[in-house]
């Protein structure tokens, strides 16, 4: 696919915001050992006997998963309204109130109820204390077994959302009024960083799979796009307004899906029916092709949702996973080839960060194009 055409003119604009990104991104790694190796040392004074094993695989997943506060930089964080549907009906506290605890020791009580938090879940508490000290019924596995109330929490993740959401108000009603106001005329400002980008999703993944009717779905093309990519690149930053992993949540990435799944669905035209009811071939053959094409209408957005959900999440832990080297070796001489082969990675990431945006809004429009094609 040949893009040079859209972005000739621009190019020179484009190199600069890549690399004004991986510069950004050089002090990451920096930023997350910062943040980091006082919660390592932390543990490490608090059981010097135990010598236990740094365990690189619970270290990334947690700090990729969703949490109820969001950290800032050392012991600082911004605590969030916890909101609960709890069998006495709604109940609001800040997460401020379990003292950043995380294994089911602290009790919050409110409307004669006792909450803990344990792996950022809040469970009912036991009436008393293991032998952990945790108000909670664990499994041989360490799995709570306790009730969990309905969690409508603003979490990180949510407060990202709602910031991505800003941040595109903001930009394309600056476009939009930009394109009003300069009728006829170049771009100027943000209109002409953003215009090479807008006519790349136009003309080279509207038009190749939507055809004429491209135009319809622009709307929906541009605003997943430009959603993934933003909340990529903010994925990327390990400190505010970052930090969160927003498209690498697998809930976002299916409700992502299924829009394009009901975009695809109820604009599907009588040939694209028949092509999945009535395939072209012999009558005997149905029993086994209707259901094959039933099931790929619902395969597809599973590989969508999957897809984004599985590359950004994997680029996260790899990019942790380098960092903690320092801790695995317990030696500070494997940083400088942590920290280059983090900052590497990091400078992958913004190039993924892109293709996935990409990739996600051209199946998109691929797949709608075939449920509206024409008979030829």
């Amino acid at each position: 696919m040949d893009c040079s055409h859209v972005f000739e003119f621009k190019v020179k604009r484009l190199i600069v915001v890549f690399t004004l990104f991986l510069a950004f991104f050089s002090v990451t790694p920096a930023a997350f050992a910062q943040v980091d190796t006082a919660q390592v040392t932390e543990d490490s004074h608090a059981q010097p006997e135990a010598k236990e094993k740094f365990d690189i695989g619970k270290f990334a997943l947690h700090h990729i998963a969703d949490s109820h506060s969001w950290h800032v930089i050392g012991h600082t964080y911004i605590d969030l309204p916890v909101i609960l549907y709890t069998k006495a009906g709604f109940v609001n506290f800040s997460s401020a109130d379990f003292n950043h605890d995380d294994d089911g020791k602290v009790i919050v009580e409110r409307n004669g109820q006792r909450f803990v938090k344990m792996h950022e879940k809040i469970y009912y508490a036991s009436e008393a204390a293991n032998e952990h000290g945790q108000f909670l019924n664990l499994d041989e596995k360490h799995h709570a077994l306790n009730e969990r109330p309905l969690d409508l929490s603003i979490t990180k993740n949510v407060c990202t959302l709602f910031l991505s959401i800003i941040i595109l108000l903001v930009v394309f009603i600056n476009v939009a009024n930009g394109y009003k106001k300069r009728v006829g005329k170049s771009p100027k400002g943000l209109q002409s960083w953003m215009e090479p980008i807008i006519l790349f999703v136009r003309d080279d993944i509207a038009k190749p799979n939507l055809g004429h009717k491209y135009e319809r779905f622009m709307p929906y093309l541009l605003t997943v796009f430009f959603f993934i990519w933003f909340n990529n690149m903010l994925g990327l930053i390990p400190f505010l307004p970052g930090g969160a992993n927003l498209t690498g949540n697998i809930a976002v990435t299916m409700i992502l899906a299924i829009a394009t799944f009901c975009l695809t669905v109820f604009n599907g035209n009588k040939y694209y029916w028949k092509h999945i009811f009535m395939p072209d071939v012999p009558w005997w053959m149905y029993i086994v092709m209707v259901p094959v094409e039933l099931f790929g209408i619902f395969t597809k957005p599973i590989a969508l949702m999957i897809r984004l959900f599985a590359n950004i999440t994997a680029g996260h832990i790899l990019v942790l996973s380098l960092i903690c080297l320092v801790f695995v070796f317990n030696s500070l001489y494997i940083a400088p080839v942590s920290i280059a082969f983090a900052v590497f990675i990091g400078a992958i990431e913004l190039l993924v960060a892109f293709i996935q945006a990409f990739i996600f809004t051209i199946l998109s429009a691929l797949f709608i194009g075939m449920a509206i094609e024409e008979h030829h």
